[in-house]
């Protein structure tokens, strides 16, 4: 869990009014400014976000990249994000922050409660979503014993954006969040937002009908799962060597053994593994069961660069589309 103590909060804040002024800007616009906003009245809203997918969603609501900070642009993923001063000097002088809400986000609610800025409105994104729990299937290598305490304590999938319906449930949270802080311009917002819903739908319908139309119903990930609700929202069964994104990374040799069996009995032509990977799970089954790798992408490791290229939330889910195709046939 990480906690950012009190104290250094308080030390980081107190020496807001002196390095404010340096911060402003520097992770503001990420993605250029590919996307124009889509009429002459336009959002002055400052608006903080954890990950790319909030990122992203944010810019095609208010329909300009300007005063829309991501603060994992550096292709650190949430799970081993850890803010700097400035991250948190930033979020003080927001006048919006979203972020995921999970185990990897417990660093917010210290943040929050340090910051003197009583207009400042927090959105966690597990609040609006239809949310899971971790699961562990068959042959999955269980993680670590938690610490003494913990044992009974639930812990629920974050990997929400993964689900093209979740997608749309946090589009209008995010929207209606912005209508709040900015009414004046909340006829812009709602029609933005409604494109782009339109978009996740016309979207979500290819992800049915690929499915539907496949020779194949499992999928196999010789790595670590986050795509559990992905799975969900089409009916499909998976086999993975981790749940989410544990924080585990070595294998058992049962584990990579039932991988391997499965891979086989299954008949499978492709494995899968994230962005990231190492890959050497997958190369091991892939080398004892004559099947190939793809890459699909979890949208956790995007970069600045990356935004500058052009990527979109929904070009990545576009692409992720083409590979789960080319896997379950």
């Amino acid at each position: 869990m990480k906690k950012i103590p009190v104290w250094l909060l308080a030390v980081i804040l107190a020496a807001g009014t002196l390095a404010s002024c340096a911060s402003d800007g520097a992770a503001e616009g990420s993605a250029a400014d590919s996307t124009e906003g889509n009429s002459s009245s336009q959002s002055s809203l400052s608006i903080v976000t954890t990950i790319f997918p909030i990122y992203d969603w944010v810019v095609n609501i208010t329909g300009s990249s300007e005063n829309v900070v991501f603060l994992e642009s550096s292709g650190t993923d949430l799970h081993s994000f850890e803010p700097t001063a400035n991250d948190i000097l930033t979020i003080s002088e927001a006048d919006i922050f979203i972020y995921i809400g999970g185990e990897s986000d417990s660093w917010v609610d210290n943040a929050v409660n340090a910051v003197s800025n009583d207009g400042l409105i927090c959105l966690s994104l597990m609040d609006t979503a239809t949310v899971y729990e971790e699961e562990t299937v068959e042959g999955m290598e269980a993680e670590e014993e938690e610490e003494a305490g913990d044992e009974d304590e639930t812990e629920y999938d974050e990997h929400i954006w993964l689900s093209l319906k979740n997608a749309e449930k946090a589009v209008n949270a995010i929207t209606d969040a912005v209508c709040s802080a900015d009414s004046a311009n909340e006829e812009l917002y709602r029609g933005n937002a409604d494109a782009y819903i339109e978009q996740l739908r016309e979207l979500d319908l290819k992800y049915e009908e690929m499915v539907e139309a496949s020779s194949r119903d499992t999928l196999l990930f010789a790595d670590r799962f986050p795509f559990r609700y992905l799975t969900e929202d089409y009916g499909l069964e998976y086999y993975a060597a981790f749940a989410g994104c544990s924080a585990e990374s070595e294998a058992s040799f049962e584990t990579i053994s039932f991988l391997i069996e499965k891979a086989k009995e299954l008949e499978l032509e492709y494995v899968l593994i994230i962005d990231g990977s190492d890959g050497k799970i997958a190369d091991t089954v892939c080398s004892e069961s004559g099947a190939s790798v793809l890459t699909v992408n979890s949208c956790q490791s995007v970069t600045e660069d990356d935004l500058n290229s052009g990527i979109t939330y929904l070009s990545i889910m576009e692409d992720n589309l083409e590979i789960f195709r080319e896997a379950l046939n």
